[in-house]
């Protein structure tokens, strides 16, 4: 087992899950305090990585694109702070810190994940029911319908309708856009045969975001909703494919590059060495040496 207890946070890893607490310090973001402890599954890890620095390094958990929905609909805008795989490691655990990214990335080696894109999702999304207040109104979602309330601040456009209940059954994508200096974001709902109201502001289907401390929390009701929504992937593979007309000639396949060690056999014979070293026939020394011949040839 590997672990390291940061002000930020604790990462512990069991040779199949990644746990991830948020720290109590006064520094952790909102989103990752309401986010709570994550559990996050070897087969959904693309990397791992730790960032020396000179007051302080980081350790980042990069998932495989697809596997989370709070990525999949935040697409990489979530601000530093509120990641909830980035850890901020003090100078001198930086030894702990590499320690745990080696025991990560041996794992991920010895069991063959592909690092390429998930067709599901791998993780859960944060816990319903949820309800968020930010912007111009509030979202509330029980796991089966979304209600949006709103403020003193919402225009009449949508507070003349009065609050808005729908099914997830009935959407078909959710948009979430953090605000940008002086652009306020927004999350919208966009449910199947309506057409969007026009700008977020008057949008009966919209939470407009203004860009206060509180606002990063509609990114956790939008994961929460776009989980239970069909994943990408099958959306993608259920998307009619356009025919070629009889005339048109076939495009040249490229030239597959030559080959060179087969990466099965790689990881084979480092599972390997794996029970060699467990069962005693090879030592520490030796083990460390072969390893690292193998995976200098990956």
């Amino acid at each position: 087992m590997a672990e390291i207890i940061q002000k930020d946070g604790t990462w512990t890893f069991d040779g199949d899950a990644v746990r991830i607490v948020p720290g109590h310090d006064k520094g952790v973001s909102l989103l990752r305090q309401h986010l709570g402890e994550v559990t996050v599954p070897l087969h959904a890890i693309a990397g791992i990585s730790h960032e020396p620095g000179r007051k302080a390094g980081r350790l980042r958990l990069r998932l495989r694109d697809g596997a989370d929905p709070l990525l999949q609909v935040t697409g990489g805008r979530l601000p530093e702070g509120s990641d909830p795989y980035r850890l901020t490691v003090e100078p001198d655990r930086t030894g702990v810190a590499e320690y745990f990214v080696d025991a990560v990335r041996n794992a991920l080696l010895l069991d063959g994940v592909d690092p390429g894109p998930s067709d599901a999702y791998l993780m859960p999304g944060p816990p319903v029911p949820i309800s968020v207040s930010a912007g111009d109104g509030t979202v509330t979602f029980d796991g089966d319908a979304v209600t949006l309330q709103w403020s003193w601040t919402a225009e009449d456009a949508k507070t003349a309708g009065g609050s808005r209940t729908f099914r997830t059954a009935d959407l078909k994508a959710v948009e979430w856009v953090p605000a940008r200096g002086l652009e306020n974001g927004w999350l919208r709902f966009s449910l199947a045969g309506v057409p969007s109201a026009g700008p977020p502001k008057y949008d009966p289907h919209t939470v407009e975001i203004f860009g206060l401390r509180k606002d990063p929390l509609m990114a956790l009701a939008a994961a929460a909703v776009v989980v239970r929504l069909p994943h990408p992937a099958a959306a993608a593979a259920s998307a009619p494919v356009p025919s070629i007309p009889p005339t048109a000639a076939p495009a040249a396949l490229p030239t597959p590059a030559p080959a060179g060690d087969d990466h099965d056999a790689l990881l084979r014979r480092l599972r390997e060495l794996g029970e060699l070293h467990t069962t005693g026939i090879l030592t520490a020394e030796e083990f460390a040496l072969a390893k690292a011949a193998i995976l200098r040839r990956f």
